[in-house]
């Protein structure tokens, strides 16, 4: 049963941003501005640090008092590829850093500045010095979670360590924008509207082919593939994305599991001080990936 305080944040959100987003269409400058000026607070009791991870600047956060062995997790923020920063994303990356993790989340390049692939590389780069520390998991959301998923097909083709495993929030798998739920919740979905994405993938794309495997992780081959778990809101665009990614890795043989919360918009787990759903989903990734680095740990 959703919260009244979901309904609530679906309703100032449809209220609030999408007319914005919808007037900002085609024009990247005033996206990055709406999704820059999001303000929620930072989760209380949580150390945030500037850093460095194989050569690529970001954040790290923890808990005072966390213990050396506690699992580690690099966290890819979302933004649409053209937007956000580890700051912008504090409540969801501290809300995880509360319930014991250790994590570092890089500040990768934007398009249309930087198009594709040069958040993929910083990514890439990011993990190959963050994995060589020791297993680790990964996660990431909407655009985050393209790239976390892109990262992990570039990892097995390069021979990097893959994650123990991935958390996987609202992600964008497919730029072709094929799932049914893109027309299906093109009136539904409080944030998006699906026309108006389109000017993101551009941005990033560049002219790149957007069935790339490394723009669209659902062409990809799965096979081989840590466990995943995907959350993602039933009235959004992008739910498909989740739910077909989810279903092609499981018929590979993945463990992958999503789970489809009902009325929550897109990104609602930035919404960690007021929704319980946002507290609800954090607590349920941190679990999983907990209990993952612990499985991994028990086998060396």
């Amino acid at each position: 049963m959703p919260s009244l305080r979901a309904h609530l944040f679906d309703w100032i959100i449809r209220r609030q941003v999408k007319p914005k987003l919808a007037r900002a269409a085609g024009d990247i400058a005033a996206v990055r501005r709406i999704f820059d000026q999001a303000s929620f607070p930072d989760p209380p009791g949580i150390v945030f640090r500037p850093g460095e991870v194989g050569g690529i600047p970001g954040e790290w956060a923890e808990r005072p008092g966390l213990a050396p062995d506690a699992p580690r997790l690099l966290y890819l923020h979302g933004g649409g590829f053209i937007g956000c920063s580890p700051r912008t994303h504090r409540p969801v990356i501290g809300g995880l850093a509360g319930r014991g993790l250790r994590i570092f989340s890089p500040d990768y390049r934007l398009a249309p500045e930087h198009p594709f692939p040069a958040a993929l590389d910083d990514a890439a780069a990011c993990w190959s010095a963050f994995a060589a520390a020791g297993p680790a998991g990964l996660a990431g959301d909407s655009a985050g979670g393209n790239l976390a998923l892109a990262l992990m097909l570039r990892a097995r083709r390069d021979g990097l360590p893959l994650p123990t495993a991935a958390v996987l929030f609202s992600p964008s798998t497919d730029m072709l924008g094929e799932g049914e739920s893109m027309r299906a919740n093109a009136r539904r979905d409080a944030m998006f509207d699906p026309t108006k994405l389109q000017h993101l993938a551009e941005a990033y794309l560049a002219g790149h082919d957007p069935a790339d495997p490394l723009a669209s992780p659902l062409r990809g081959d799965l096979a081989g593939l840590p466990p995943l778990l995907f959350h993602v809101g039933a009235r959004e665009v992008l739910r498909d994305d989740s739910v077909r990614f989810a279903a092609k890795a499981r018929d590979a043989g993945v463990d992958a599991t999503v789970t489809v919360w009902p009325v929550v918009p897109h990104a609602w787990q930035l919404a960690h001080s007021f929704l319980p759903e946002a507290r609800r989903s954090l607590a349920e990734a941190a679990a999983f990936l907990t209990a993952r680095a612990r499985a991994t740990e028990a086998v060396r």
